[in-house]
């Protein structure tokens, strides 16, 4: 009995250690692709941001002068103004419009799964196909519409406005992240338990109390991983200000991803864009981690 005991140890422990073998033999190859096309690009560009590199040719070092001249170029700091507003407003507008559509597409209404496929078709579309085609929207239909209708104020394309484009930035990259908040949101709400509701019913528990104090505290963790998403994902805005703005009017939607592509590709600034690139990568960290340590902290109170 000893003797196979010890077998059938010997067997499991080398299932085992093939079985570690072949996650390992998985995992290298995909390590090897995120050091490849990740680590060593951002390594890489944080040299370039200590050189007056221009993209090509030959460059010199220059030491922390980028990071200095970063900090007082009224540009960069107009862009990550910009950013931040459009991150901060756009995060609300997603996270209650999200949330109000899974409250309402988790309740018990007929075509229920068709709703959710109309909803979430946005996320399947590609941001740049959507810019352009709100771009369409926005410079032609609105105004015609508003011409028809007699509302002087939208006659004219509010992407032309330097002081209501970034509203037309806005919608579109609330319209296409809703969807997928929308869906994070109703797995969320499928995890409370029925329970929940009928003992808070007792208690006189409807309507916003329900949500108040049975809902929400439920799905808070849901809630602090669309936040982190949204605002990461505003402030590093992109193919929007592509295809409606290009950084316009006067520069008044020139998000930091856009001035660090534009000008660090084409403005001969790639070592000054490189710091900024460099800093912006930080400020997004400092950010995420902060967001996550105030859920955090939040969900432990709860």
């Amino acid at each position: 009995m000893e003797v196979q005991s010890r077998k059938g140890v010997n067997v499991m422990s080398k299932h085992e250690n093939e079985r570690k073998r072949t996650f390992l033999l998985i995992t290298i190859p995909i390590l090897a692709l995120f050091i490849c096309f990740n680590t060593i690009p951002l390594i890489r560009g944080a040299m370039y941001s200590f050189t007056n590199s221009r993209g090509f040719g030959s460059h010199d070092w220059v030491g922390l002068r980028n990071y200095i001249d970063l900090f007082s170029d009224a540009r960069v700091g107009k862009s990550y103004l910009f950013t931040i507003k459009l991150a901060l407003v756009t995060t609300v507008v997603v996270n209650v419009l999200s949330l109000i559509l899974a409250l309402g597409l988790n309740s018990k209404i007929r075509a229920k799964g068709f709703f959710r496929g109309a909803y979430f078709l946005p996320n399947i579309l590609g941001s740049l196909v959507v810019g352009y085609i709100f771009n369409y929207f926005f410079t032609y239909i609105v105004p015609a519409l508003a011409d028809m209708t007699g509302v002087t104020s939208l006659q004219s394309s509010i992407l032309s406005s330097p002081n209501r484009a970034w509203i037309g930035v806005m919608i579109v990259c609330a319209w296409q992240a809703i969807a997928m908040n929308t869906i994070i949101y109703i797995s969320g709400l499928q995890t409370v338990p029925e329970d929940v509701y009928e003992a808070g019913g007792l208690d006189g528990a409807t309507g916003w109390k329900q949500f108040k104090h049975l809902t929400f505290p439920l799905i808070i963790p849901f809630f602090s991983i669309n936040m982190v998403l949204c605002v990461k994902n505003f402030l590093m805005v992109f193919d929007q200000i592509i295809a409606l703005t290009k950084g316009g009017p006067a520069q008044s939607t020139e998000s930091i991803s856009y001035l660090i592509y534009n000008n660090g590709m084409s403005g001969g600034q790639f070592g000054f864009q490189s710091a900024n690139a460099v800093v912006f990568f930080i400020v997004i960290v400092v950010i995420s981690v902060a967001q996550m340590k105030f859920s955090s902290s939040k969900e432990e109170q709860l």
